[in-house]
């Protein structure tokens, strides 16, 4: 076995292949970029390498820096984790030509199953159903459309290279083909510097089933069963779980077979993953859509199920040790499901968010994986996921019961997050009763997203208000407390309030904190008492009768107050911003939906355009959101540049409504 490792990677997978090297008694190296130097990842290892500035194309993708790293270090071997380097058949190659133990397949293994044109041809050769749809390699846009053409719409564009979901675009009329292929090579490029893109056959109501197979030097090639992985969003998994309801044991035989196979016909040793795509209505029918020559961000519930360590696996088959278990010492015991917790708006079409880390408190009794801590920020210079939460019960509805518990009990304040979303999807009847397709959230999110902001809420936020407001020493002189203290009656106070994705609403209160009335909107005042819970981070308001617990922190004007794993952004609005905002209406600055990169403008100064058209496109976390004109007008004030770094909110441009020019 090896002395040290270096983790070529960051966020939670870095730390949770720490943890393992810490229980082997391996020592751990972790490199990081100028945006991590303080991540917990960092903390976490034995010794830490900065490589470079913050974009990953001079740091944590540097084939060179992350091998100096190891030389400078000792490090016998490098683990990639996921993503960056960890599918790159020159890293591989590199780390042989080091003379360092890559952990992970053959540089030929990652060749053959890193092109999904190449992999589709060697596991249908190995008898392995694939997916309908274009076989050539280095397609250019003509031969692209003329792929599509020949299977039909709809069709699904793919990345030759890389996975995760980037890059991949749905097309389901000929009229959005270039555009999709456009932004398609774009996102392949920027993700994996590779644009070649291949076309399948989309797969009405297709389930997500992935296989995990692990195979050693010595010929042996085993799977430990499936995980279902249908609850999508843009291509990429929210949701997982061990072992899929919709299976029969003959089904996981048969599939498990398939993906051994195709481990077989490359080569393969290691840890990876064969995915396919099942129909909902014939789970016999299995076609293979590609294998992931890596540890998987869901490796968590396989892990749950079979009592099995992974990444000690990996590490034990790098060493060239055999594999200690056989297919017949697989057992799979209950359930587990795991949840991504991501820094995005699910209402506002999952756009990436950010901010700083208030109040991070995760939920006990489950396991958590997370790549962040509190007092840190979360930048748009990497993926948005924060950390993961994996439940685990003797079956399925248990399982389920425990992961929603748990979310409730989690606290993250400082951005928006996906948690309310995800216990709502949690709690939908067709996730319950496991009617999943990978189509599902997006059908439905509308009704996981369409949260009423609820009274107690703003009520809390007035009661915390007012305690901040409060002295904390002997009071003097009644009008030292802000409770409209007047003599006959107190005065009312009037605050507007305003939470992301909701109308303002007026507030009022009287009295003190402890003691108050307190009227949101037109309902009538309520008496409503508010405390501290334990320190400054916490706070217990009785509502009309009605005592709930929230966490709250302050970042500049912006109260953030948490309860139940939901969180609201409120802030008064002072009645120069409510003027500003109303006269906003039609037309007017463009604004940057998130903070990012401008990849493309689409406009120049002075151009007419008509609403609907493409402006700019703004990339963050490898995620490209497209801004478009709301109404007919002529582009002014032109700021947005190809290659500049914007913040939220940013203006762009200004579209100047046709009769104002």
């Amino acid at each position: 076995m090896f002395d040290t490792v270096l983790v070529a990677n960051r966020g939670e997978i870095a730390v949770r292949v720490i943890r393992t090297l810490r229980s082997l008694g391996i020592r751990s190296v972790a490199v990081y970029s100028d945006a991590d130097a303080g991540s917990p990842h960092v903390t976490a290892a034995d010794v830490a390498v900065r490589i470079g500035p913050a974009a990953a194309a001079e740091s944590y993708l540097s084939i060179e820096k992350v091998i100096a790293a190891a030389r400078a270090t000792g490090a016998q071997a490098i683990h990639p984790g996921y993503g960056f380097l960890s599918e790159n058949t020159a890293f591989a190659a590199a780390c042989e030509e080091a003379g360092i133990v890559f952990v992970g397949p053959p540089a030929s293994a990652i060749e053959a199953m890193g092109d999904k044109i190449r992999a589709k041809q060697t596991v249908a050769k190995a008898g392995v159903p694939v997916v309908p749809g274009s076989d050539g390699s280095g397609l250019d846009d003509a031969a692209l459309a003329l792929a599509v053409s020949d299977v039909g719409y709809p069709v699904l564009l793919k990345p030759s290279a890389g996975g995760g979901g980037k890059g991949m675009h749905e097309v389901h009329r000929a009229e959005d083909l270039d555009h999709a292929i456009a932004a398609a090579r774009r996102e392949a490029r920027g993700s994996f510097g590779d644009d070649t893109l291949l076309v399948e056959r989309l797969v009405t109501t297709p389930r997500h089933i992935e296989i995990q197979v692990l195979a050693d030097d010595h010929g042996a090639v085993i799977h430990l069963g499936e995980r279902e992985c249908s609850l999508q969003r843009r291509h990429q998994k929210i949701v997982e779980e061990a072992p899929s309801a919709l299976l029969t044991g003959a089904q996981r035989a048969a599939m498990g077979a398939a993906a051994c196979e195709a481990a077989r016909a490359c080569g393969y040793s290691g840890a990876g993953t064969v995915e396919f795509i099942v129909g909902a209505d014939a789970p016999d029918e299995f076609f293979f859509m590609e294998m992931n020559t890596r540890l998987q961000v869901e490796h968590p519930v396989t892990e749950l199920v079979t009592g099995l360590d992974l990444v000690e696996l990996q590490l034990r088959v790098a060493a060239g040790e055999p594999l200690p278990i056989t297919q017949d010492d697989v057992r799979l015991d209950g359930h587990a499901i795991e949840v991504r917790v991501y820094a995005e708006d699910p209402a506002a079409g999952f756009l990436p968010t950010g901010g700083d880390v208030l109040h991070w408190t995760p939920p006990t009794g489950v396991r958590v994986d997370a790549g962040i801590a509190e007092g840190g920020v979360v930048g748009s210079d990497y993926d948005p996921m924060l950390a993961k939460v994996i439940a685990h019960g003797a079956d399925r509805a248990e399982a389920i019961r425990r992961l929603d518990a748990a979310l409730g009990q989690t606290v993250l304040l400082g951005l928006g997050t996906n948690i309310g979303f995800l216990r709502a999807l949690l709690a939908d009847d067709d996730v319950r009763a496991a009617r999943l397709d990978t189509g599902l959230v997006g059908r439905r999110v509308e009704d996981w997203t369409r949260a009423e902001l609820p009274d107690d809420v703003l009520a809390a936020a007035a009661a915390h208000t007012l305690l901040e407001l409060e002295p904390t020493g002997a009071v003097v002189d009644p009008f030292d407390v802000p409770g409209g203290w007047r003599v006959g009656e107190p005065a009312w106070t009037t605050w507007r309030m305003v939470v992301a994705g909701h109308e303002p609403v007026d507030v009022r209160v009287r009295g003190r904190a402890a003691a108050a009335e307190v009227a949101v909107g037109d309902a009538a005042p309520v008496a409503t008492r508010g405390r501290r819970n334990g320190d400054s981070r916490g706070v217990a308001v009785d509502v009309d009768g009605v005592t709930r617990t929230y966490s709250v922190a302050r970042a500049g004007d912006t109260l953030w107050i948490g309860r139940d794993g939901r969180t609201w952004a409120v802030r008064e609005q002072a009645p120069l911003d409510a003027a500003a905002e109303a006269d906003a209406g039609a037309g007017g600055p463009v604004l940057s939906p998130m903070p990012g990169t401008v990849t493309v403008v689409e406009v120049t100064e002075g151009q007419r355009v008509a609403a609907g058209d493409r402006l700019v496109v703004v990339e963050a976390m490898k995620m490209e959101h497209v801004l478009t004109a709301a109404v007919d007008g002529t582009v002014r004030q032109l700021r947005a540049k190809a290659g500049a770094t914007v913040a939220r909110d940013a203006a762009l441009l200004i579209v100047e409504p046709l009769g104002e020019e």
